[in-house]
């Protein structure tokens, strides 16, 4: 084993859905600066295209492509598309997500559909479609964004918090099929990270405040703080790991933290 090198990802082909902001922006980032080959995708197709700029002008290798998650035929066509140009697909990364912060009661079914159909439905069709390519060339490591959601849950975030169970779930199972023929899948799960999901909190400073002492350290994460975590999870540093959800929360589910009994 050539420890040195463990965490680095030179000729890997990745594909980073829902990667123009935030964490899928920084771990595009991550991605590339550690050797890998980033096709960075999101919905915004002209903040894909400064992602991949960015990168290159840095150094490293990508491209973009505008991609909406949830068209099961345009996720496929491009998932082939990008495997048939490289010769492989080692790394698909699904990102997106969105929420609908209100009391499950007061929710609408459009409301309700589309939380869904993008961070559950939109998952399943990255998953699925990178997941038969790498099947089929019997390597590969599919990660997703659950979330601390996916364990604990406060009013307003039934919804959401259902999807990144699910999400979890869904991987799991992904593990236990594609395990044999070579492919990892596993879920990273952040704390509350300052991207523009969590922007309305900002504006509300009690909230805001109320969040950052949930963490140990006192303070909101940063998107590049989810790096590491991505870049681990797609290397061959983290070979014997499937199935599996990586907390990077800031010891948001370790620890009570609504009151330091007098020791």
């Amino acid at each position: 084993m050539d420890y040195s090198n463990m965490f680095r990802l030179d000729g890997k082909v990745a594909l980073l859905v829902g990667g123009a902001s935030g964490i899928g922006e920084a771990s595009a980032q991550a991605l590339a600066a550690n050797g890998a080959h980033v096709v960075v995708a999101d919905l915004d197709g002209e903040g894909a295209e400064r992602v991949a700029s960015e990168i290159t002008t840095q150094g490293g290798s990508a491209e973009s492509r505008a991609l909406d998650l949830t068209d099961a035929a345009a996720v496929e066509a491009a998932v082939n598309e990008i495997a048939r140009q490289h010769g492989r697909l080692d790394i698909g990364v699904s990102s997106p997500s969105i929420n609908v912060r209100k009391p499950l009661l007061d929710y609408t079914q459009e409301e309700f559909e589309r939380v869904l159909r993008v961070n559950l439905g939109g998952t399943f069709h990255l998953l699925q479609s990178a997941g038969r390519v790498m099947a089929g060339q019997g390597r590969g490591s599919l990660l997703a964004f659950s979330s601390v959601r996916s364990q604990v849950v406060e009013p307003g975030q039934s919804v959401y918090a259902a999807t990144k169970a699910g999400t979890l779930q869904m991987l799991r199972g992904l593990a236990s099929e594609l395990g044999p023929r070579g492919v990892r899948a596993n879920a990273i799960a952040p704390g509350v990270i300052d991207t523009p999901l969590t922007a309305p909190i900002r504006k509300n400073e009690a909230w805001y405040d109320a969040y950052a002492q949930k963490s140990v350290f006192g303070r909101w994460g940063k998107p590049e703080e989810l790096a590491g975590a991505v870049v681990f999870l797609a290397s061959d540093a983290a070979s014997y790991i499937t199935g599996t959800i990586l907390y990077v929360d800031g010891g948001w589910t370790a620890v009570d933290g609504r009151f330091t009994p007098p020791l």
